[in-house]
C-alpha cells in the first residue's frame, strides 16, 4: 500500500475535495480505502497518459469529472454480478464500478495492447481482485452470459450491439453511456432488441449531456 501512498501524493491538492465534492453530488458514498483507490487511479491514468497517451483529458482535474465521476454516474443501474466493458480504453467505466462495487466481477475487453498494459497495471497497484483486463477484439471474444454489458465510448449503438449480440445473458441488458446524438442512433436498433429505459447522467462539473440507453432483447424487461 506505500506505492499506492506515494501515487497519491504525487497528486495536485485541489483533486482529493474535488472528487469528494463530485462523489457527494452524485449521491455515492464511499469507504477511506474506495477513496484513495479512485484517486489512485487517477494519479495512474495521469501518470501513464505523458508517455502512452491514453485519453485526451490532460488535466487530472478534468480527468475527475470526464472520466471517475462520468463513470460512477451510472452505478445506480449496475445489476446482477458480471459485467462486460467493452472497448474500454483505459478501463472506463469498468475500473472505477470494480473499486465502487466490490462484489462486482468486472472484465475489461479492449485490442489496444498499451491501454491493456495500464488496466494490468491499475489492477495491480489498486489491489483490484474483481477485475479481469481481456486483450482481444470484441469479435473475437467468445465468453458470455454476463449480466451487463457496457460501452462508454466504443461504438455507434447499433455495432455495439451487433457485435456483442451473443455476448449478455438470456435476460441481460447492453447498458450504452452516449452523448445528445444517441437519438439518431436508436432509429437503426437491430431487430429484437428494444430500448428498456433512458436515464439523463448530471456529471458533477460538466455542462454537457449525457445519457444511458438501456437496451434488452425483444420482450425482456
Amino acid at each position: 500500500m506505500s506505492h499506492l501512498m506515494t501515487l497519491l501524493n504525487s497528486l495536485p491538492g485541489q483533486v482529493a475535495p474535488r472528487l469528494t465534492q463530485g462523489l457527494d453530488a452524485l449521491g455515492t458514498s464511499v469507504t477511506a480505502e474506495q477513496q484513495d483507490q479512485l484517486l489512485g487511479l487517477l494519479a495512474l491514468l495521469h501518470k501513464w497518459n505523458r508517455a502512452y497517451n491514453l485519453t485526451a483529458v490532460r488535466d487530472v482535474n478534468d480527468m475527475v469529472s470526464r472520466h471517475v465521476l462520468d463513470s460512477a454516474a451510472v452505478l445506480p443501474f449496475i445489476k446482477g454480478v458480471t459485467l462486460l466493458d467493452v472497448g474500454a480504453g483505459p478501463g472506463l467505466p469498468g475500473l472505477v464500478l470494480a473499486i465502487l462495487k466490490p462484489e462486482l466481477a468486472v472484465t475489461l475487453l479492449d485490442s489496444n495492447g498499451k491501454k491493456v498494459r495500464f488496466q494490468r497495471q491499475a489492477v495491480m497497484e489498486l489491489g483490484l481482485a474483481n477485475v479481469t483486463p481481456v486483450q482481444a477484439r470484441v469479435e473475437a471474444f467468445t465468453e458470455s452470459a454476463f449480466d451487463q454489458v457496457i460501452s462508454r465510448a466504443f461504438a455507434s449503438l447499433v455495432d455495439f450491439v451487433t457485435l456483442t449480440r451473443k455476448l449478455p445473458a438470456a435476460q441481460g441488458q447492453w447498458l450504452a453511456m452516449k452523448g445528445p446524438g444517441a437519438n439518431d442512433e436508436l432509429l437503426d436498433l437491430p431487430d429484437g432488441i428494444q430500448l428498456c429505459a433512458r436515464h439523463t447522467l448530471n456529471v458533477p462539473f460538466e455542462t454537457a449531456e449525457r445519457q444511458l440507453l438501456i437496451l434488452t432483447p425483444q420482450g425482456v424487461e
